[in-house]
């Protein structure tokens, strides 16, 4: 099972990649759980395939970001994955560059819930103007 779990993560970050909402959407479950830490602009729960949509959507509207994949692993049903966060505030203009942890749960091959956990300190850093 861990190996499958594996691969769903890794189907996903694949789409996300290629800009593939399709095939990201058809890995997720249709009662999804999304979950981004932190008091940020795409910070909260979202519920089903439109929350995450609508996740999705606040995350591009306030940044352009690339996500480097550093470790995986799997703990049962769950798949923890590092790596950093790299862009641009559109906002602001400002970069950033931060750590950050994903935790996927998942069940029968679809996520089930998606955590993302970065450092919330240096995000709001990069969303604040210059003064």
């Amino acid at each position: 099972m861990s190996e499958e779990n594996l691969a769903v993560v890794q189907a996903v970050y694949d789409a996300f990649a290629l800009r593939d909402p399709i095939t990201i959407q058809a890995n997720f479950a249709e009662d999804v759980v999304v979950h981004q830490i932190g008091d940020i602009p795409w910070g909260g729960e979202f519920h089903g395939h439109e929350g995450m949509l609508t996740f999705l959507l606040l995350l591009v509207e306030h940044i352009d970001s690339e996500v480097t994949l550093l470790d995986r692993f799997a703990a049962g049903d769950q798949v923890v994955q590092t790596g950093r966060t790299r862009g641009k505030v559109k906002s602001t203009g400002k970069t950033f560059d931060i750590p950050i942890v994903h935790v996927w749960t998942i069940r029968a091959g679809l996520a089930t819930r998606y955590e993302a956990y970065i450092d919330v300190p240096a995000m709001q850093e990069a969303l604040t103007p210059s003064t």
